[in-house]
């Protein structure tokens, strides 16, 4: 069953993109793989730009074991968007986001999806429980789903 599309109101953290002329494909719309990169983006700039994760040094890494996105309006060069975040599950080791994609000042996305982190020891690649300072912050982003 396809998702709707959520409103800015779901999500808890935004962070504005400007698309680039590359972004486009030659159905003169931004490529879907695109938003897979404004979903990496996002999420790894909530956690850098607060601390929780070291790219270089940290002890638990997050893997990426799972994406999805629905599209449910086109964006083109050169729209302005904005990435919402928030988190919909939270475990041990794990993390499920979820993702909005904005055009300008739309109040409802243009596409939705999530991305799923497994916490790992950076050497072993075994799974990991998710640092406590990461987790707080994690349950800061924290929604409630039906």
């Amino acid at each position: 069953m396809r998702d709707t599309a959520k409103t800015r109101d779901h999500f808890r953290h935004f962070l504005p993109i400007t698309t680039r002329w590359s972004d486009n494909d030659v159905y003169g719309h931004v490529n879907n793989v695109v938003y897979y990169q404004w979903f990496d983006t996002i999420v790894n700039e909530y956690l850098i730009v607060n601390e929780t994760l070291d790219i270089q040094h940290g002890e638990a890494i997050g893997l990426v074991v799972e994406t999805h996105c629905n599209y449910f309006s086109s964006v083109s060069f050169p729209d302005q968007v904005t990435a919402g975040l928030c988190v919909t599950q939270l475990g041990k080791s794990s993390v499920r986001y979820e993702v909005g994609i904005f055009r300008g000042e739309d109040h409802i996305a243009s596409a939705q999806g999530h991305f799923v982190h497994v916490y790992v020891d950076r050497v072993s690649r075994k799974p990991t429980p998710i640092p406590l300072k990461a987790r707080a912050l994690l349950e800061s982003l924290q929604v409630l789903t039906p």
